[in-house]
């Protein structure tokens, strides 16, 4: 039995530059970091050839060209693995359209176990790069690349993305004071729906000449906001999150609506210093910078939102349990 662990992340700026009608003719960038909630992938052998898959549903086929969950299927036939296995996921948020990069991390986690299940130990950057190959190439899913990324390498990173395809990733090397204070000042509550992320996302990249000015003052942002957390001035890296949103929530039609325009006007009236919907948006998780004095009020003019607390995750996605025979 193998059990992958890997974590959901929270993107800061940057997202949409890393779709390649974007970087492919300018360098694309991401602020990001990984969060303590995860994707939990368990995988053992069976007796017989059978595939059984277990999720919201569950699929027992002969072969893994039958099976309807198109991220098991392609992750399998990638690694080489094609009958005789069981894979069940798990997820400690809901596992569609939270906007935490669930998706990625479900398609990182399959790589890393399957991987690990054949006795092979995968770089992160393999791992990422072959779930942005299955999402993107394969399945022609309409998202960018920084999800695969963040769930592969964890922790706080600059993650850039250029024309030649190459991605670069480094760590954003906070103290711990700096992130202990960040973690006390932002805020996750649930929208209380999720959403579909493609058409967003489609809309986006359909937008994606119009959109470009934008895009590269979000990448600009990145670099301005990672100084921020370096130096330790929290207050204006949430100012920064306030400004972003605003440029990001006009990059396509759906990534904000009068309901979610009404909780973040809440949340900044009762003082919140910035934030946005972590994601495509739409929906999901709305992510808020607050300082700890005012965030009663803050949750207070937001109580019919679920609160999700979370920590800041230092490790990318891992094998927790190998009791391969």
């Amino acid at each position: 039995m193998i059990i992958s662990q890997t974590p959901l992340r929270i993107s800061f700026a940057g997202g949409g530059s890393d779709f390649e009608g974007f970087y492919g003719h300018q360098r694309g960038a991401v602020l990001c970091t990984s969060i303590d909630k995860y994707i939990y992938v368990i995988l053992k052998s069976r007796f017989d050839d059978q595939v059984r898959v277990g999720y919201s549903t569950t699929e027992i086929v002969d072969h893994i060209d039958s099976l309807r969950h198109e991220l098991v299927r392609e992750s399998m036939r990638t690694v080489g693995i094609h009958r005789g296995v069981e894979i069940s996921t798990m997820a400690d948020v809901p596992s569609t359209g939270s906007g935490l990069g669930s998706s990625s991390s479900v398609t990182v986690g399959l790589l890393n176990a399957l991987h690990a299940y054949r006795g092979e130990i995968q770089t992160a950057a393999t791992l990422a790069r072959q779930a942005a190959e299955i999402e993107i190439d394969i399945l022609g899913k309409p998202i960018g690349k920084q999800d695969q990324y963040a769930a592969a390498f964890g922790n706080f990173r600059k993650i850039s993305f250029n024309p030649d395809d190459s991605v670069n990733v480094r760590t954003v090397e906070l103290t711990a004071g700096i992130r202990r204070a960040l973690d006390e000042r932002l805020m996750l509550l649930y929208t209380g729906y999720g959403r579909n992320a493609s058409d967003i996302l489609v809309e986006q990249k359909a937008n994606g000449t119009a959109n470009s000015r934008v895009l590269a003052r979000l990448v600009d942002m990145v670099d301005e906001m990672e100084s921020c957390l370096l130096s330790g001035d929290l207050d204006e890296f949430g100012r920064f999150l306030h400004r972003s949103w605003e440029l990001k929530r006009g990059l396509a039609s759906k990534i904000s609506n009068p309901h979610i325009d009404s909780l973040y006007e809440r949340a900044m009236a009762a003082g919140a210093l910035g934030g946005k919907i972590v994601g495509a948006g739409g929906g999901g998780f709305l992510l808020l910078y607050c300082n700890r004095e005012k965030q009663d009020a803050v949750k207070d003019s937001l109580r019919e939102l679920r609160e999700l607390p979370f920590r800041f995750e230092m490790d990318g996605s891992k094998i927790i349990f190998n009791a391969r025979r």
